[in-house]
């Protein structure tokens, strides 16, 4: 049985500190506020008996209004074309031009600016893992470009890692295993590539910063005789870091070619590489459980640490609109993923020698190769408009590693001799995995009246692993199944104004399916199931639009520990969050503009037992935060632009029994602009103006993973 129960004795507990009492009351205002502006929006659009005088239509073209995406139909939410101000569900949107505008060449900047997100990534999960809802890491939040996935292998994902060549990013929150399968109780990010265009252009951008920090990136578009057009986008970067050891770089190429024969037939051919190597950073080792802030540009890693992940990926797509009620669609794809780590990542500081021991000595590869495809057919009839689909993917893994990670030393605290990297542990392949996966779906839009629009969704997934050990252990094969759905409503209040309600089920892995080991071969997938209701409406004639939710997901069949015998593991384990969601982009006037959103939750495990028998019921998973802000100003005078933003971060913890904390934290950002002429604009950049000394993850019992010290940088942006 759900039971939402957000109360005020339980708000009240949850904000003892003087941050939470400021963020609840900041809650308290948005809410009152936001029922107000919905409450006289109403009262206008709904007053038919009070004589009004005919007012011309006003059109508004200002390119500088904010949006939340909420006109855009959206393939995370839906694989049906839905808008997302008619989705029965929580999907939030960043364009390119406000990713260029805030300055985040990062997806996962870009990501975290919206509603509830935070980045939890390190080099040992390929740096893209985030919490959101309560739901942490690779195995409940998906990453998908255009809507495609490349499976996680051994708990990473590390591709797409810039937003350069996107058109969006979008962020679909709470399960999403109706679009994207399992894995994404939490949420799913989807990346959406921009497409070519006939119309020639060229988008260049040049930057320069601190800490030898330098960027460039080149996008083309245009035709190709009568029926062919294409665009490439190349982009690469580097830096020193503010880090000892903290020097980075990559880059990228991506290449779409389409064939249009005819108005209802379209080809297109996808050809990408990537080469990353990004920092060589494990955490700052803690003096004492606290961040010790005179360490925190140092780095204990040996001097010729490795993390590499190269990244070829081939795909096809062909759209076929066979008659006005029929569409056929069909992609193909390859991928192909190589990385590499070689590096010292446990650290523990002896505070009275002020040394610090380091050990687990890896060395791991990861060879990964995909083949899939997907096809689904939409159907256009009367009031309805459905999809059904079938994907089938094939994955090859071989894990390579040293383990047991063995060599152990110690060095200074303060500018140590890192040395080599040593282990007297060899380094040989020691497993591969074959994967079959299958997944079958349906859909169906049906706007039953005028006002009222019945969103339903099902989907089975099947998994099929062979594990083949390579050195020692058993062989064994397995299979895996999950069944989810979905059930949404949306009410048409007024033409600006949506309510909606929705019930969905949804599934995650215990651990990644395509590396189960032994372990964990018999385990079956868990089960999440979420309750969801808000609101999406547009304001002030489209000078605005605010949304709003509130969710409980409740999940089941995680591992916990036998209470008879804990040594054992065993799937009975539960947990739960609930929350609410606020998020608005709002033009109050020609020169300002204001985008913001504020997620608070509640998130525990009803039912775990870890080694040893600690019991952590009503404890709160570690990596969740309950409370994250994010706020955006911009005045615009003339061809100069001032944009000031922050972000806050409740406190987390970072372990299950709650005895880690990780403090709270205010990061500061801020951009001017100026708009020399239509074509280019240049863009000083500053990040972290406070510098700010933050964690954004624990990385084991005696580290954690410190964020970006402050800095500037000079960008600019042309098109030709």
């Amino acid at each position: 049985m759900y039971r939402f129960t957000v109360s005020t004795q339980k708000l009240q507990a949850s904000a003892r500190s003087a941050n939470h009492r400021v963020f609840y009351r900041l809650a308290f205002g948005v809410c009152c506020g936001s029922f107000c502006l919905f409450s006289a929006t109403t009262v206008v659009a709904f007053d038919y008996e009070t004589p009004t005088a005919s007012l011309p239509e006003v059109v508004v073209t200002d390119s500088r209004i904010p949006k939340l995406g909420l006109d855009r139909p959206t393939a995370t939410g839906s694989r049906v074309p839905v808008p997302a101000h008619q989705l029965p569900a929580s999907v939030e949107s960043v364009d390119s031009a406000t990713i260029r505008e805030r300055g985040d060449y990062e997806i996962k900047d870009a990501i975290t600016r919206t509603t509830g997100l935070t980045a939890i990534g390190s080099g040992g999960n390929g740096g893209m893992a985030f919490s959101v809802r309560g739901f942490t890491g690779t195995n409940s939040v998906g990453l998908s470009e255009d809507g495609v996935r490349l499976s996680t292998g051994a708990g990473t994902q590390n591709y797409p890692r810039d937003s350069w060549g996107y058109e969006r990013i979008e962020v679909l929150r709470g399960p999403a295993s109706i679009t994207q399968g399992s894995g994404t109780v939490g949420a799913t990010i989807n990346a959406v590539r921009k497409t070519p265009s006939r119309e020639s252009s060229v988008d260049t951008l040049f930057g320069i910063g601190t800490e030898g920090t330098a960027r460039l990136g080149v996008g083309a578009t245009g035709a190709l005789g009568d029926i062919a057009s294409f665009r490439l986008d190349a982009y690469g970067h580097r830096t020193d870091g503010a880090r000892d050891l903290g020097d980075a770089k990559g880059g990228k190429f991506m290449s779409t070619l389409r064939l249009e024969p005819s108005s209802d037939l379209s080809f297109e051919v996808l050809a990408d590489y990537s080469d990353q190597r990004p920092e060589r950073y494990w955490g700052t080792p803690l003096a004492d459980g606290r961040i010790n802030e005179s360490l925190r540009h140092e780095n204990y890693n040996a001097s010729d640490a490795i993390i590499r992940y190269e990244d070829t990926r081939f795909r096809g797509r062909a759209d076929w609109r066979i008659n006005e009620w029929l569409t056929l669609r069909d992609e193909v794809h390859f991928f192909k993923a190589d990385r590499h780590w070689k590096n010292i990542e446990r650290y523990r500081l002896n505070v009275e020698t002020q040394t610090v021991d380091r050990s687990s000595n890896l060395e791991i590869l990861h060879d990964l190769d995909q083949v899939g495809n997907r096809l689904e057919g939409m159907v256009t009839i009367g009031d309805h408009q459905a999809v059904i689909g079938w994907e089938v993917t094939q994955v090859d893994f071989q894990h390579t590693n040293n383990a047991p990670y063995g060599g152990e030393s110690t060095v200074a605290a303060r500018s140590p001799d890192r040395g080599a990297w040593f282990s007297p542990d060899p380094t040989l392949p020691k497993y591969k995995t074959d994967s079959t996966l299958h997944a079958i779906y349906a859909e169906d839009a049906w706007q039953f009246s005028q006002n009222w629009l019945l969103l339903a969704g099902i989907r089975r997934d099947f998994a099929d692993v062979s594990r083949r050990e390579l050195v020692a252990g058993t062989d064994f094969d397995t299979s895996l199944a999950g069944t989810a759905w979905r059930l949404g409503l949306t009410y048409q209040l007024n033409p600006d104004t949506n309510l909606y309600a929705q019930f969905s089920t949804g599934h995650d892995p215990v651990t990644s399916i395509i590396t189960m080991n032994l372990g964990n071969k018999d385990f079956s997938l868990t089960k999440a199931r979420q309750v969801e209701a808000g609101i999406k409406q547009r304001l002030w004639g489209g000078r605005g639009e605010w949304t709003a939710a509130v969710y409980r997901i409740e999940k089941d069949d995680i591992i916990t520990r036998d209470p008879v015998n804990p040594a054992l593991s065993v799937q009975g384990g539960s947990q739960h969050s609930q929350g609410i969601e606020l998020a608005a982009a709002i033009a109050p006037t020609a020169h300002w503009r204001f985008e913001g959103n504020l997620a608070l939750l509640r998130a525990e495990y009803d039912e775990l037992i870890e080694a040893g028998g600690a019991d952590r019921s009503g404890n709160r998973p570690l990596n969740v935060p309950e409370q994250v802000a994010n706020l955006w100003g911009h005045y615009q005078h003339g061809a100069w632009q001032f944009s000031l933003g922050g972000r806050y971060v409740g406190r987390r913890y970072g372990n299950n029994a709650n005895t880690l904390s990780l403090p709270s934290y205010v990061v500061a950002d801020a951009s001017l602009a100026w708009q020399y002429d239509s074509r280019t604009t240049l863009r000083l950049l500053g990040r972290n103006l406070t510098d700010e000394v933050y964690a954004t993850t624990s990385y084991g019992p005696t580290q954690f993973m410190l964020g970006e010290s402050r800095s500037f940088e000079l960008i600019a942006e042309m098109q030709f």
